[in-house]
């Protein structure tokens, strides 16, 4: 399953060298495991992050087959209320800012269940969804929204255009840092864009990652971590051009990126003053990443700290959520059923699993209150107001909220 690179820039080629987080060794994260595979050997491979001094992409060592994390997946962006609205939001403007009607085609990569296609659908605008995952493919497809179930890149996107389809929009939120080989997914954008055609890449900017100590959101399936310094420089291969960015606050801070092909259309102010932003933060200097190293440890013994004197206090504290970030969190540092006795989670196809390497149990929300813990520990703190605001009656029994990332936070 584990696929090693030779040493070498997944984007450029230049020999990588220095750490940027190196988390040990680590379980899949997104493979929630049954009852009866708990008791069987797990597989764990080293997540290690290094620089490229050349082109600035932070990126994973270590390759994993993507058809043995994407093809079968339990990650339904459907369940958070707050992501749907960003995604109305989106569709929204990009719907008025392009003048997309029924003469135009969307097509989004990585479209999970349909959540944010189903927008354009409603407002008369042909789509097109492009998502590995068959399980979620299939979703997407019982609810009208047309998908195809393949990995986007040279070879699906060349496949789309002889069958008669070229975009004039093109998404992929948080998907650009889950390709291992990502000069064929870029290339993929130019392919199937028409001229002068527009598209759009989510995804968490590498700057607040560094300056929220955010070392959770580094996971296998994320093979790489971007700014728009790294980003530029991808994209100027493939013949495409940064138009526009904007910073969202989704994810804990990312970016919303606007490419075209290049010379298409006029570079924004907005793209300068970033440029400005990550070259004022040293992104640009590789002692930068090498101190990010040293953040880590923190975030890790103050939780632990935590968590040893809530037990010897003799109080209880539970997990809230089991997203891909809890499970890098609490695998590197070593937390287990002594500390958490079980998470809870919206999702029903989570609900009944168990969590990869610490075997944390996955509960519905309601098992807080029929347990009443002393604190609960929000594992996806980038939906921590979310969280907190629907699960405000634990504090009629006196429960608290703790956050681990950036900083330990009780509440």
């Amino acid at each position: 399953m584990s696929r090693h690179q030779d040493g070498h820039c997944r984007s450029c080629g230049t020999t990588l060298g220095v750490t940027f987080a190196d988390l040990g060794q680590s379980p899949l994260a997104n493979a929630y495991l049954t009852s009866e595979q708990t008791s069987k050997r797990e597989s764990y491979f080293p997540l290690h992050a290094r620089l490229c001094e050349s082109c600035f992409l932070v990126q994973l060592d270590t390759s994993i087959d993507p058809s043995e994390i994407f093809e079968h997946y339990l990650y339904f962006s459907s369940h958070s209320t707050s992501w749907l609205v960003h995604a109305k939001a989106y569709c929204d403007a990009m719907t008025s800012r392009f003048e997309l009607g029924a003469s135009s085609l969307v097509v989004e990569i990585a479209s999970n269940d349909g959540y944010l296609l189903r927008n354009f659908v409603a407002s008369g605008i042909p789509v097109l969804g492009v998502e590995p995952a068959r399980n979620i493919a299939e979703v997407a497809q019982s609810r009208g929204i047309r998908t195809t179930s393949a990995f986007f890149g040279v070879e699906t996107a060349t496949r789309l255009r002889s069958e008669g389809f070229a975009a004039d929009l093109m998404c992929a939120n948080n998907v650009l840092a889950h390709v291992p080989d990502i000069n064929d997914f870029v290339e993929g954008f130019r392919i199937l864009l028409k001229p002068g055609a527009v598209v759009t890449f989510e995804f968490p900017h590498l700057l607040r990652l560094i300056e929220e100590s955010q070392f959770d959101t580094i996971y296998h399936e994320h093979y790489s971590y971007l700014s728009l310094l790294a980003v530029e420089r991808l994209f100027a291969k493939h013949g495409l051009q940064v138009v526009d960015v904007e910073q969202l606050t989704t994810h804990g801070g990312s970016l919303r990126v606007y490419a075209a092909h290049t010379g298409s259309r006029p570079v924004g102010e907005r793209v300068e003053r970033l440029r400005a932003v990550e070259t004022a933060a040293d992104l640009s200097e590789p002692a930068t990443y090498a101190a990010f190293a040293r953040k880590i440890v923190k975030v890790k013994t103050d939780l632990l700290e935590f968590l040893i004197q809530t037990h010897r206090e003799g109080r209880t504290i539970v997990g809230y959520g089991a997203p891909a970030k809890g499970n890098t969190l609490l695998n590197y540092c070593g937390v287990g059923r002594d500390f958490l006795p079980f998470t809870v989670d919206v999702s029903p196809q989570k609900q009944g699993h168990y969590l990869p390497g610490t075997h944390l149990p996955i509960r519905s929300p309601d098992s807080i209150f029929e347990t009443r813990p002393d604190f609960v520990l929000i594992l996806p703190w980038n939906l921590k107001d979310e969280i907190s605001g629907q699960m405000a009656k634990v504090r009629e029994f006196g429960a608290r909220f703790v956050t681990a990332i950036p900083r330990l936070e009780i509440w």
